[in-house]
């Protein structure tokens, strides 16, 4: 069988992208364990003889891109990793607001983007809606967890025991206002299941808000919420949902 110039050309480019594909999946198991791992260990992580592992990663310890993490040979990801991620980190707050603009066009009313911080929520972007009596916050100004749209969302993106640390400690500090935090993991669960988490005259008697939380790459979480005087709520809230989950599509499409 005789190989033509462009068939070459094709096992070629077939075998580079195998490295590529190959490559990528041992930084993927070096990023899942940051103590280290031998070849042998990252050979049998990733279904590949240790020969080709050894291969592939002395290219990328060449690149910078794995490096030894201990005398006895451990390997983690390098330097360089950090490099690239610092240079392709996105603004997300730019990242979105379009999606801002359009749900602030689509419900005529204000539209808030906040992002979880410690255990609270700050907000870093707005864009007010056209009503003459609507809701307005500022940015920079920070927002609790267990009584706010936003807080919710954010807190059904965790496991229960991340969600009972942070929610039991405010709660408590509520004083005799207080809910009971199983009626809140309820809540919590309603919000896994419909995607949408509601503010109903809690955090500021006269407003109601409804909102939903995504993930970035990195692992930040923001919120994206509607806030809304009560007394034309109840009307908007069926719609409101179906408008915040179609920007919570178009935001996952984004990030």
């Amino acid at each position: 069988m005789v190989l033509t110039m462009e068939s070459e050309k094709k096992i070629q480019t077939n075998q580079g992208v195998q490295v590529i594909s190959r490559a990528a999946e041992i930084l993927r198991v070096l990023k899942n364990d940051n103590t280290g791992l031998s070849l042998g260990q990252i050979a049998e992580r990733v279904h590949l003889p240790r020969s080709t592992v050894q291969r592939i990663v002395n290219a990328l310890l060449t690149e910078r891109l794995v490096m030894s993490s201990s005398a006895e040979g451990g390997l983690r990801l390098g330097s360089e990793i950090q490099s690239l991620a610092a240079a392709g980190r996105v603004n997300m707050t730019e990242l979105v607001h379009p999606v801002l603009t359009d749900l602030a066009k689509r419900t005529k009313e204000t539209v808030d983007l906040a992002v979880l911080r410690d255990d609270h929520m700050v907000f870093l972007d707005q864009v007010v809606g056209t009503h003459r009596l609507r809701t307005v916050s500022a940015v920079g100004e920070v927002f609790p967890m267990t009584d706010t749209a936003n807080g919710k969302a954010a807190l059904s993106l965790f496991e229960d025991d991340r969600v009972v640390a942070i929610a039991s400690r405010e709660l408590k500090n509520a004083g005799q206002s207080q809910r009971p935090l199983s009626d809140f993991l309820k809540e919590i669960e309603d919000i896994r299941e419909t995607g949408i988490a509601w503010d109903l005259d809690e955090h500021t008697q006269g407003i109601s808000a409804a909102g939903f939380a995504f993930q970035d790459p990195v692992g930040l979480v923001y919120a994206i919420s509607v806030p809304v005087p009560s007394h034309r709520f109840a009307g908007l809230r069926e719609s409101l949902a179906k408008q915040l989950l179609g920007a919570r599509e178009a935001v996952a499409k984004l990030v």
